[in-house]
């Protein structure tokens, strides 16, 4: 299991200074744009632009549009057409990517340095020219709708999706990030345009840089690709959510295995909690063999080939859940160590030596994570984005060695407690 940005962002940061003093500069464009760079000594350089704009932000009939444009921005320019946009990249050994979630958009590349300035330029002219060409836009839409249907092939995936539904009922954050095949069949090239018009703020756009240039060069080249997009400020926020009712489904699937998700809402990226909450999500179901759920379905009673926990954080609330596949006979046993594992958390605080020992996995693990510079770029541009800062080491370090055995406890009784916790079944 990776670990993710959305979960890791925050202390991806911290392992990185861990290892080295590094010096991480950062400054805004006139027009609201922010800027962040670290300066470090490889061949290989890192640039992205990094949006608060995702899924959530979508109209009802616009589902499926932050993703579609996802794919489509790379279709052509006023002067590049879609071969001329990978080619550009591609030739000199580069590559470029772009990723949408619940509540971002991101295009970046990586990079040799002596390439900051053709790279940079690239996704400057994605991101402020593209033109959307109606035959490649419905050329696209036959790929997206390929990808929607390669998910109901995939319940392991599939099932994240729904266990959204189940939490979220009603809420922009409910919606599939992909859409539905016929709205994705129904985006017009003036549905784009209005949606990016709607939706891309330049006070909500950061600019995120690893390489082997001074700070000063990428500035400069950031105001000569970027400084001239016309400023905006978002003026509506966000439909908040605050209506969560504890769910139980049961889907019946076509699958040899039986999967479960139980979960409940947790802290926003905000919360003071969201700390505390990484560590727990990490001791319970976390990348090591030695999480407690690991241990307890796959170890010890050979139930689970895969069990893993998941926090996500979104602005203004969270998610933490526990996801299994087995096979039908042992479902219910299954559920029920899980629930086991639960009340042992929320009943038994922690010894000092068990949150030391928690603590320094957490830290080591994600040192060796953040060896992907690639993955610290947008680490980087996402906490800019959301704190408007990169804490120091002593500040994090102080952090989290605060989290103590009675908070861990207290979270584990409000996000584990039973009368709170959802269910979805495919079986």
């Amino acid at each position: 299991m990776e670990l993710k940005i959305e979960y890791f962002l925050w202390f991806s940061t911290f392992a990185h200074q861990f290892k080295q003093n590094v010096k991480i500069d950062t400054g805004i464009l006139a027009n609201g744009i922010r800027v962040i760079h670290q300066q470090v000594e490889s061949p290989a350089a890192h640039f992205g632009i990094i949006l608060n704009t995702g899924s959530r932000d979508e109209l009802v009939k616009e589902q499926g549009i932050a993703h579609f444009i996802e794919h489509v921005i790379f279709k052509g320019t006023k002067k590049r057409k879609a071969y001329h946009i990978l080619s550009r990249i591609e030739d000199v050994g580069g590559e470029m990517n772009a990723y949408t979630t619940k509540e971002e958009t991101a295009v970046y590349a990586t990079f040799l340095n002596e390439h900051y300035s053709r790279s940079m330029e690239l996704i400057s002219d994605i991101i402020r020219n593209s033109t959307f060409p109606e035959r490649e836009i419905e050329r696209e839409k036959e790929v997206i709708i390929e990808e929607i249907n390669s998910y109901k092939d995939s319940p392991s995936e599939l099932i994240f999706d729904d266990f959204d539904e189940l939490l979220y009922d009603g809420h922009p954050i409910a919606r599939n990030i992909l859409g539905t095949p016929k709205l994705v069949k129904s985006f017009k090239r003036e549905h784009i345009q209005k949606f990016i018009q709607n939706n891309y703020h330049t006070n909500e756009m950061v600019l995120s840089s690893v390489g082997n240039i001074p700070f000063s060069r990428f500035r400069t080249l950031a105001e000569k690709y970027f400084g001239e997009i016309p400023a905006k400020q978002r003026q509506e926020q966000r439909e908040l959510f605050n209506n969560y009712t504890p769910g139980f489904k049961r889907v019946k699937m076509d699958t040899y295995q039986s999967h479960c998700v139980i979960g409940n809402i947790a802290y926003s990226a905000q919360n003071d909690k969201r700390m505390g909450m990484v560590l727990l999500n990490n001791i319970l179901g976390g990348q090591s063999m030695n999480s407690r759920l690991n241990l307890c379905l796959r170890e010890r009673n050979g139930m689970a080939y895969n069990v893993e926990s998941n926090y996500t954080a979104f602005s203004d609330t969270g998610q933490f859940n526990v996801y299994f596949g087995t096979d039908r006979e042992n479902l219910d046993k299954a559920i029920r160590l899980v629930k086991k594992e639960f009340k042992l958390i929320r009943e038994k605080q922690m010894g000092s030596q068990q949150l030391a020992k928690a603590k320094k996995q957490l830290i080591g693990q994600i040192a060796i994570s953040s060896e992907n510079r690639d993955d610290l770029m947008l680490t980087l541009g996402k906490s800019f984005l959301l704190y408007n800062k990169i804490d120091s080491l002593p500040e994090i370090y102080r952090k989290i060695e605060a989290i103590t055995d009675r908070q861990i406890l207290e979270i584990a009784n409000e996000v584990l407690a039973e009368q709170a916790l959802s269910t979805l079944i495919y079986e």
